[in-house]
């Protein structure tokens, strides 16, 4: 499992048994095929005076990775895309990344993992998506355009963790072979693109988008993100609902948000690779998400595809922190042992193998996301699926409640207080609409549908929004500020939802959606 990893959570897949699924006390998700692995003796210490085998640290023997080296098809990862290069920042924040607990879809075709810290993420576990970071040739080539750049300019998929760069020659010549394709086929692609605006969107998913509009503008993002999802799931080829939803996600700013933001981006160019909006925010994604070096040369493919704003306030702006972070970056020799001084001691004690090193840089990124509930204060809280056919995902938090999404939008659909602290548990019945859950308190509840006579539940939180916002600042928040509130102590401003929210004031092509 490489060095320093810890098994936290385990699950065989109920379709197809060879499958085992291992989360740990890292982001990265195995998947092992169990036909593939060998079994391997390990020498067990002598037991001294008294102490247990494995307690006599004289007696404790070190093995290499090396030592236990398998198949390389024989296990895959799995990691949300942005988590290899935000882990220095949770580092910072004292924030701890680790699998609480996972499953199996009814089907075997997918993997829910409940990340400790983070969110919880889906993954298709015969998929073989890869995370994405700045790929524009290759979303050009796919319409038709600049086929000769996307051979020439050398961008690409990036390794979870490494920088995807490109020389500056290279990168001139591939950036004036585009400028030439691109003045070639302008034309066919505005008649296209006219017709595709023409065609519009359905009546019910244009009243969405409209009403997603409006929540935006009054900075009610999550409300926006919420009718975007909805508009998104009956229309997956509109490049304006996906645009749009990552001007929110952009905004809203939760953990993941950017990175969503970015997909969507991607996603928007890929259906139209005129919208300048998804091309600008990419580029602004790149730059927050730490990828200076991709940020910057999105930023130059902009320009080159759209000067009429290569002198606009925002580009301007957005390409001198783009300079300033690849300049602090070249200055920063060791930015892990920086942030942790013990960080080359573990590495030296407890080495990553090679092995482990190509596992992780091919590791598969996630299919959606469930946000809203808080996983910081325990390491034992589940997420499962609930319903006939599991469509939907199920979760307790730290505030005592827990959460139901709709796995086909990912929108909380409700939410319930389950405890008078914590929910840790979840556990649906295989065939009816029952479900258990547990916590702290002593008690184990039942939950089933209510008849239809149009009685309250009392116990069904009014809004959501404010409960997820609230989780959203309490795994923000400071470790001991966290503590002191779990004591009963009220910490004034941290967990408000009520408080006025920073005003972000961005410019130019990023202020608004269409």
């Amino acid at each position: 499992m490489g060095g320093n990893a810890e098994a936290k959570c385990i699950a065989i897949n109920p379709v197809r048994p060879e499958q085992i699924a291992v989360g740990a006390n890292d982001p990265y998700v195995r998947l092992y095929d169990r036909r593939k692995l060998t079994c391997k003796a390990m020498k067990m210490p002598e037991e001294t005076n008294g102490r247990t085998l494995w307690d006599s640290p004289s007696n404790s023997i070190q093995y290499h990775p090396d030592d236990f080296a398998m198949q390389q098809d024989s296990v895959h990862y799995f990691i949300a895309g942005h988590l290899p290069q935000k882990q220095k920042d949770y580092k910072k924040r004292y924030r701890t990344l680790a699998s609480t607990y996972l499953t199996f879809s009814p089907d075997g075709t997918e993997l829910l993992v409940n990340l400790g810290g983070e969110q919880i993420y889906l993954f298709d576990v015969n998929s073989q998506r890869k995370a994405e970071k700045f790929d524009i040739s290759m979303i050009l080539a796919q319409n038709g355009v600049a086929k000769e750049a996307a051979c020439t300019n050398g961008f690409s998929l990036h390794k979870n963790g490494t920088t995807n760069g490109v020389a500056n020659g290279v990168q001139a010549a591939a950036a004036a072979v585009m400028k030439a394709e691109l003045e070639v086929d302008a034309k066919y692609r505005s008649v296209k693109r006219h017709k595709l605006d023409n065609k519009g969107l359905p009546q019910g998913v244009e009243l969405l988008k409209k009403k997603a509009n409006s929540y935006f503008e009054k900075e009610h993002y999550s409300k926006a993100i919420y009718l975007y999802n909805q508009a998104v799931a009956r229309s997956s080829n509109s490049s304006v609902l996906f645009g749009n939803r990552a001007a929110a996600y952009m905004k809203r700013k939760w953990d993941g948000d950017l990175y969503a933001a970015l997909r969507d981006c991607h996603s928007a160019l890929q259906l139209d690779p005129n919208h300048l909006k998804a091309h600008f925010r990419l580029a602004r994604c790149l730059y927050e998400l730490s990828w200076p070096q991709e940020a910057y040369d999105c930023l130059q493919q902009f320009k080159n595809k759209f000067p009429d704003y290569a002198k606009s306030n925002a580009c301007e702006a957005l390409d001198k922190d783009i300079k300033a972070a690849i300049s602090s970056n070249a200055d920063d020799k060791d930015p892990d042992n920086a942030v942790d001084p013990q960080a080359a001691m573990r590495k030296k004690s407890f080495p990553i193998s090679e092995q482990e090193k190509l596992w992780r840089e091919a590791a598969f990124d996630h299919e959606s996301r469930f946000c809203g509930h808080c996983n910081t204060t325990t390491d034992i809280k589940e997420a499962n699926y609930f319903g006939s056919n599991g469509q939907y995902i199920v979760a307790g938090s730290d505030d005592g409640s827990f959460f139901i999404w709709e796995k086909n939008t990912t929108n909380i659909v409700r939410v319930l207080k389950g405890d008078d602290s914590i929910v840790n548990c979840l556990q649906p019945h295989p065939s009816h609409c029952l479900l258990a859950t547990s916590g702290i308190d002593p008690v184990v509840r039942l939950w089933s549908p209510l008849a239809e006579d149009g009685s309250k539940n009392e116990r069904e939180i009014d809004n959501s929004d404010d409960a997820a916002l609230a989780n959203q600042k309490r795994m923000n928040a400071d470790p001991l500020e966290v503590m002191l509130m779990n004591m009963g102590y009220r910490i004034t401003g941290v967990f408000d939802v009520d408080e006025e929210e920073e005003q972000r004031g961005d410019q130019g092509v990023n202020c608004r959606p269409s």
